[in-house]
């Protein structure tokens, strides 16, 4: 017999790689799924033994602590459910508003070290040496105790025009008052976000296209601030604001965050910031000086060429580094137990204590920053997908 008529062999043979490699991957999930059931198995058996009661129904139960800084309406008669709520709305606070200053900061950072101001360089590069190698622990601690010890009392709290309040009771700044008006407005803002999205879109394409590049700063700005005077108008034009007043012993009104939060916020950022300055100086480096050279060539200025030419090609080594950054500062956010911010961890250590629910609280917490590390890493895949440059 030939190898023409030979038949073909069987795909599930044991000589079948892809064959090999499906018995191979359910053989490891047979295993792993065998070795969880005996770790659950083994921890309620040992827990009914002790008398030790499992199970998450407590979560309905009355916490009977209170919380001092909350996101919403929280009281001791609520039950540990919401407690934990709280504490994950206010890791989500710390950590959504860290990113985002981190990622403002990080790209200054690097870019400058590229800048051709000797001071600048020399400014950037002292940074991100400084912070980069003081533990972030030791930094949250430091600016913590910076508010409550070097801070004047809220009677003598620095201000800004009567307006904004720096004291050992935290930062109080004025707020909009809640009610329909200021929420038109703000979806004015994100509509006018968006329609200058599109409008950057729209002027990368006809630069590609006939090579007329169209400034986009001031028409950003403007579609943006159009926007939200347009929601503005059509809420009605509201004026009322909270405004926080000095009084002796505190500040009253207007919106605040607690020194706790300012720094856990503040360390988290600036620590996080100089690694993400790093991942930014290195994309920046992968690009070849070809490109430059070429930009150059065109007639492009050191601006253009720096975010026209040099960062969409960079993003691709950016990216994925720059997702380690994300994750690093949202788990790193649990350290914030240190200066007694309520957040899940914290909170969850109380109601741990107060329960006794040990293997329930811990795995709270462990499904808390599993799935924002997963969400985080999602969102940042598809954004990678997204700058990824199409090549033939």
């Amino acid at each position: 017999m030939n190898a023409a008529t030979k038949p073909p062999r069987p795909a599930w043979s044991w000589r079948s790689r892809a064959a090999r490699g499906l018995i191979y991957q359910a053989v490891a999930l047979i295993l792993i799924g065998l070795g969880v059931w005996f770790l659950a198995h083994n921890t309620q058996e040992n827990m009914r033994i002790r008398g030790i009661q499992s199970g998450f129904g407590f979560l309905g139960d009355a916490a009977g602590f209170d919380i001092g800084e909350t996101m919403i309406e929280y009281s001791p008669s609520q039950t540990y459910g919401k407690a934990i709520w709280v504490g994950v709305l206010n890791t989500l606070r710390v950590a959504v508003i860290g990113i985002i200053l981190t990622t403002i900061l990080g790209v200054l950072l690097g870019v400058g070290r590229f800048s051709r101001n000797g001071l600048v360089r020399g400014i950037c590069y002292g940074y991100v040496e400084i912070f980069r190698n003081v533990p972030v622990l030791l930094q949250m601690l430091m600016w913590y105790l910076f508010f409550v010890e070097v801070l004047p009392v809220p009677g003598e709290a620095w201000n800004v025009a009567n307006l904004f309040y720096l004291s050992k009771d935290g930062f109080a700044f004025p707020r909009p008052l809640q009610g329909t008006g200021y929420l038109v407005m703000l979806a004015g803002l994100v509509a006018g976000v968006l329609l200058a999205w599109v409008w950057r879109r729209w002027a990368l394409r006809e630069f590609e296209k006939t090579g007329r590049l169209r400034k986009p700063g001031w028409p950003t700005l403007g579609i943006v601030l159009g926007g939200t005077l347009l929601g503005w108008l059509a809420g009605g034009m509201p004026t009322q604001w909270a405004v926080p007043e000095a009084g002796r012993f505190m500040i009253e009104g207007g919106g605040s965050v607690s020194p706790e939060f300012m720094a856990v916020l503040i360390s988290l950022t600036i620590y996080t910031a100089a690694f993400v300055a790093e991942v930014v100086r290195g994309g920046i480096q992968s690009v070849s000086l070809g490109q430059k050279e070429a930009s150059a060539a065109l007639g492009l200025a050191p601006r253009q060429t720096m975010n026209l030419v040099v960062l969409p090609q960079a993003m691709r080594v950016i990216i994925p580094p720059l997702t380690n950054q994300y994750l690093n500062l949202t788990k790193n956010s649990s350290l914030a137990v240190a200066v007694g911010y309520p957040d899940v961890v914290s909170i969850a250590n109380t109601t741990l204590n107060q329960s006794g629910r040990a293997v329930e609280c811990i795995a709270i917490i462990m499904l808390v920053y599993l799935t924002t590390s997963l969400s985080t890493s999602a969102f940042m895949n598809w954004y990678n997908q997204r700058m990824a440059i199409k090549e033939r």
